[in-house]
């Protein structure tokens, strides 16, 4: 595992305990073949167990040259897609439903869950490694502190479910931080029962001022005084909602804008 460093400019630590690299990719739910996205495979620890999966078509997306080279050399069976995941072409890559799977950058690992929700449709399952704290706001439900836009919008289209987590020593170069390792399985809504743009622009604006009641959070999107504000759902704030109370949220601020 000599070979195995961080990209410390990616935010990566790579993994070197290899039993968390094969539960990582034994918590891919597959009933049959399936095309699956790996993001950030470094240098295979995650990827040599799921090339072993019969079930898996296997497609890597990594940015570092070192680590491209190195899989093309010791993986020459592997599709390897030297790119950004952020700017990647998904449409063109999988011309129908791909899973995804890693154990992924911690500085791009928001960014990636936001590029999930622009196609939920094509990704019926996401599962690998983020940074605890953002795994835990992924999973939280309302009225916990770790609640927050992730955990809103992600969870009115996947259910999620944090699945163990991974302390710091199991990696070259030791992170700060804990890891933990989730799973988001798509769920049946297929849309809201909302504006979907207006829903994303009220859970944004109700959480940037979270500790304030939603009658003064929402300010920015209506004035104060519409007759809006006279429902008690305006006397919460913004953690102790509910999906389906942001959906009722949203249809009463689009009604009054």
């Amino acid at each position: 595992m000599s070979e195995v460093r961080a990209k410390k400019y990616l935010g990566q630590h790579f993994l070197t305990d290899l039993s968390i690299a094969q539960r990582i990719a034994g918590s891919l739910p597959l009933d049959a073949e399936a095309d699956v996205l790996e993001i950030g495979p470094g240098m295979g620890v995650l990827t040599q167990y799921l090339l072993q999966d019969p079930r898996v078509r296997l497609t890597a997306v990594e940015l570092d040259a070192e680590s491209v080279d190195y899989l093309h050399r010791h993986y020459p069976q592997l599709k390897v897609v030297e790119a950004d995941f952020l700017r990647l072409d998904l449409e063109r890559l999988f011309p129908g439903q791909f899973c995804i799977i890693g154990n992924f950058p911690y500085n791009i690992s928001s960014q990636i869950l936001f590029r999930l929700l622009d196609v939920r449709d094509r990704v019926p399952v996401l599962c690998g490694m983020f940074q605890k704290e953002v795994a835990e706001r992924i999973a939280s439900p309302a009225g916990r502190k770790a609640y927050g836009i992730l955990s809103v919008l992600l969870q009115a289209f996947y259910d999620i479910e944090y699945l163990f987590t991974v302390p710091q020593h199991v990696f070259d170069p030791p992170p700060k931080v804990q890891s933990a390792v989730v799973r988001l399985t798509r769920n049946g809504v297929q849309h809201l029962d909302c504006d979907e743009a207006l829903f994303r622009a009220v859970v944004k604006t109700a959480f940037n001022q979270r500790r304030k009641t939603l009658r003064n959070s929402l300010q920015p999107l209506v004035p104060r005084g519409h007759a809006m504000y006279v429902d008690p759902l305006f006397d919460r704030r913004p953690e102790q909602l509910t999906v389906a109370d942001f959906i009722r949220l949203t249809r009463l601020v689009g009604a009054a804008t």
